[in-house]
């Protein structure tokens, strides 16, 4: 299919993962249905009425209580139409805003389940515009855009009904445009999905480019380049408005065509029905109640502008959306044992079912395994996607339980993709990675994860107060374990010291923190659980020299007999370790401890001499 143009039936095909949210609200959407057809049908009374004043009047048959009774009558409709309206604004607006947020809900569900490797490759800002932009666009097509299209059709065939009861030669007359619109309206219509689709991908532009903008702030200030900054949203932006304007043009010739053929009809009507009313063949009542009818089909006929316009742009928001949720996570849970998962469709229901493999896996040998911290590695070799040579090859490890490990090497030499491996943030080959002698794949993620504390070479820190950083929203946590945690960090006194100590919000992505007490707290939220395997991959770049003396004593001594995995640059640090692992380009090249590797006098003995001389370098500055 060409990628520039839309079929009715493909733009419809996108809505289908809606379909169990209409299901689920199939009461609201009857009610509002109902009331929303009755609305239709009270309104084309009211020219019946008007046609018989018209016609009272011009046989001189009215009387004070005649007009009386027929101005009740139209009361009396209207206020019933206003109740009616009521309840379909109610029900069918409010369903809309139940499936924007179940839609909603879903998405961010699906993107919690994606491996790490998507969100390399997948961009905050798009991820962003679908989220909101998009979801925002879906709901107006799933509430006005259902009102318009069943008020459209409804009141459009019951009034072509009226208008055929006062007179079919001038209704067929009347309706001679209609093909003319809907040759137009299929036309513009494939543009317009178009339009919507290039709008929102160049939105999706803008939003990640504003969004480096304000999360790089201090960098750009700091070299002076908020001119150069300035320039990239400028541009970004005058591509959104280009091609909102390219959209505007078709927008522009689509609605005015609607009113072209609408006004159309309305000139016929006005020359044939005329002629007939002199002739006598209609009366005046008939004539004015038929211009009646056809001011009321004026909205059917905009409707379909108004309709086509959603849902092309609510059918190009949820194309972009679907192609997230068709987004397969490359790591998932070990697949359960037949006799398991049986038990588990039994004793869970379908909207609870994800919920439902979780516990079961719970219970299968490797979960219940209680992990200790043994770590085994055999012959781990892996590719980034897109790249030719390996991140690290031919890996052979194994780490006792209880033993301190630092990994040494260059830039580029594997370290932080052999880490990455453990936790299966990256997808291992099956048959490389054991903890406890069990494949890391036979392990359920949310067990392998609970027990593994990972401290990255970036600090994530919350729009939250310090106390919920650090617990994470982990339950049965002491006061005195949490305080345990910052004082193994050295920055418990740091926080009596804030407003409101452990109490205190820090502001976006911790920035009203210094570097190193952004590291700090994250160990400290990794430490809180103390978990049988802990990775520290340079989480105490930050701090000064004996600063990380210290802590990792702390550490250390808070963890005895756990099992620590340490990157650092740092003498002090890796001296330390009971095994030091060197890499180089992603091949493990030497293991010993420090005494044993500095004797031979390889690869880590250069690396060693080196730092030693950049520690002492950055003592004498200091």
């Amino acid at each position: 299919m060409n990628s520039d143009r839309f079929p009715f039936k493909e733009t419809l095909k996108n809505y289908l993962p809606l379909k169990e949210y209409f299901v689920k609200g199939r009461w609201h959407l009857a009610i509002g249905l109902l009331s929303l057809l009755l609305v239709d049908l009270l309104q084309v009374l009211i020219p019946l009425v008007i046609k018989k004043v018209i016609d009272a009047l011009t046989f001189n048959n009215a009387t004070s209580g005649l007009l009386l009774k027929y101005g009740t009558i139209i009361m009396a409709i209207a206020l019933t139409i206003a109740l009616f309206r009521y309840l379909w604004r109610y029900f069918l607006f409010g369903l809309s805003r139940k499936v924007e947020e179940a839609l909603r809900n879903r998405l961010y569900r699906h993107l919690q389940t994606l491996s790490y490797s998507f969100y390399q490759r997948a961009k905050t800002g798009d991820l962003m515009a679908r989220s909101i932009n998009d979801i925002n666009a879906v709901r107006m097509a799933t509430g006005m855009g259902i009102i318009a299209l069943t008020d459209g059709l409804v009141l459009g065939l019951a009034t072509i009904g009226f208008m055929l009861y006062i007179n079919p030669l001038l209704t067929v007359i009347a309706l001679i445009p209609a093909p003319l619109l809907i040759y137009a309206t299929r036309i513009l219509a494939r543009r317009m999905s178009t339009g919507y689709e290039r709008v929102q991908s160049t939105f999706a532009d803008l939003t990640e480019e504003a969004r480096e903008a304000f999360a790089g702030i201090r960098v750009v200030k700091s070299y002076g380049k908020e001119s150069w900054e300035y320039n990239k949203i400028k541009e970004e932006g005058a591509n959104y408005i280009s091609e909102n304007m390219q959209l505007a043009k078709t927008i522009a010739v689509f609605f005015p065509a609607m009113g072209i053929f609408a006004n159309l009809g309305l000139a016929i009507v006005i020359w044939m029905g005329g002629r007939l009313t002199i002739l006598g063949d209609i009366t005046t009542g008939d004539f004015v109640a038929f211009i009646s009818y056809l001011y009321l089909l004026a909205w059917p006929l905009t409707a379909i502008g108004w309709v086509t316009n959603l849902i092309q742009r609510g059918s190009a928001s949820m194309r972009r959306i679907n192609r997230i949720l068709e987004e397969v996570p490359e790591i998932t849970d070990p697949p359960l044992p037949p006799d398991v998962l049986t038990a588990d469709r039994a004793n869970h229901p379908a909207d609870s079912y994800a919920v439902g493999r979780m516990d079961s896996r719970a219970d299968s040998p490797a979960a219940n395994h209680k992990i200790h911290g043994g770590i085994q590695i055999k012959g781990l070799s892996m590719k980034y996607s897109g790249q030719s040579n390996y991140a690290i090859k031919g890996i052979d490890l194994n780490i006792q339980m209880g033993q301190t490990v630092a990994l040494v090497g260059q830039v580029g030499s594997g370290k932080t993709t052999l880490l990455h491996n453990i936790p299966r943030l990256f997808k291992a080959p099956k048959g490389t990675v054991f903890i406890d002698d069990i494949d890391v794949q036979d392990i359920p993620l949310k067990i392998l994860r609970e027990n593994i504390g990972f401290v990255t070479q970036e600090t994530i820190i919350f729009s939250d107060t310090i106390r919920n950083n650090v617990l994470f929203d982990r339950d049965g946590i002491s006061a005195n374990a949490f305080e345990d945690a910052l004082k193994a960090v050295r920055i418990y006194d740091e926080v009596q010291t804030f407003e409101k100590g452990p109490d205190t919000l820090l502001g976006e992505r911790g920035i009203t923190l210094s570097g190193g007490q952004r590291q700090r707290l994250t160990i400290a939220r990794a430490l809180l659980s103390d978990p049988p395997i802990m990775i520290l991959d340079d989480a105490l770049s930050m701090v000064d020299t004996r600063t990380e003396a210290d802590i990792l004593n702390e550490i250390l001594e808070f963890r005895r007999d756990k099992t620590n995995l340490i990157v650092s640059h740092r003498v002090s640090t890796i001296s330390r370790a009971d095994l030091i692992c060197v890499l180089k380009g992603g091949e493990l090249v030497e293991i010993g401890d420090h005494k044993a590797l500095l004797e031979k006098g390889k690869e880590y003995a250069r690396l060693y001499k080196r730092q030693l001389l950049e520690q002492e370098l950055e003592i004498q500055s200091g």
